[in-house]
């Protein structure tokens, strides 16, 4: 088995345009320098702009094909995208650390689709309290943290993971992620702010995807979230377009 490249699994949606989900975030990997390894939660129809449907893929599919990956390959970190609801969450976090308890995770917590397609039930956030200490970073954005915060999710800090919460959508200082750690908030500010950052389906799977490969790479969680803002920059300017080239 090849040893040069970590391996880093996304645990996330089948996205047909490539944009989002399982085929961005191993798009992400392989530019990165990290082996890829993907398990589907979904099958979405959608294009760079609108979702039109979803269908969620049976929980012990899923969990069975991460234990199967998992016992032929030594998998250093996980992202989690698209999941259906706290159940899905728990039972697939519980798989990773029963196989690999060093594992790093990051979960980007899908609440909806740009264009309001909902994805994670949002009636189940209160159950999330016990994973939340498995797993290493969450990921949401300015909305996301908001919806998660009026709903109690971060009362108990000693009960909860990292917190990276993304700037794209802040109407102040835009584009400064804040990461939340053991109880200190630290800024990370854009680091090219004369260039031009272009809206892109599919951004929040490839931050995320790459903060797990430094992760992999053996970057603590502040300098993964250094590097992935790094990455993501990039991929923002890269075209005018919806759809983002992975350079």
């Amino acid at each position: 088995m090849q040893a040069e490249r970590p391996f880093v699994m996304s645990i996330a949606g089948y996205d047909p345009s490539g944009g989002a989900g399982v085929l961005a975030d191993n798009k992400t990997f392989e530019q990165l320098k990290v082996q890829g390894l993907g398990v589907c939660t979904a099958i979405t129809l959608q294009t760079e702009s609108e979702c039109l449907s979803l269908n969620w893929q049976p929980l012990e599919e899923i969990v069975s094909a991460i234990d199967i990956l998992m016992k032929n390959y030594h998998v250093e970190s996980f992202k989690i995208g698209v999941i259906k609801d706290a159940q899905f969450l728990t039972q697939i976090v519980e798989k990773i650390k029963s196989i690999n308890p060093e594992a790093k995770i990051v979960w980007d917590p899908v609440l909806k689709s740009t264009s309001e397609f909902s994805f994670f039930d949002l009636n189940t956030i209160s159950e999330l309290e016990n994973v939340l200490k498995h797993i290493d970073l969450m990921t949401p954005n300015y909305h996301e943290y908001q919806v998660l915060r009026e709903n109690h999710l971060f009362e108990k800090s000693e009960n909860s993971c990292s917190v990276l919460i993304k700037g794209g959508h802040r109407k102040d200082q835009l584009g400064t992620d804040v990461l939340v750690q053991s109880g200190k908030e630290i800024s990370i500010h854009p680091t090219d702010k004369t260039s031009v950052y272009y809206p892109k389906h599919g951004s929040g799977c490839v931050l995320s995807s790459a903060i797990a490969s430094h992760l992999a790479l053996g970057k603590n969680i502040e300098d993964a979230c250094r590097n992935g803002k790094l990455y993501i920059e990039k991929f923002l300017k890269s075209n005018p377009t919806l759809l983002g080239f992975h350079v």
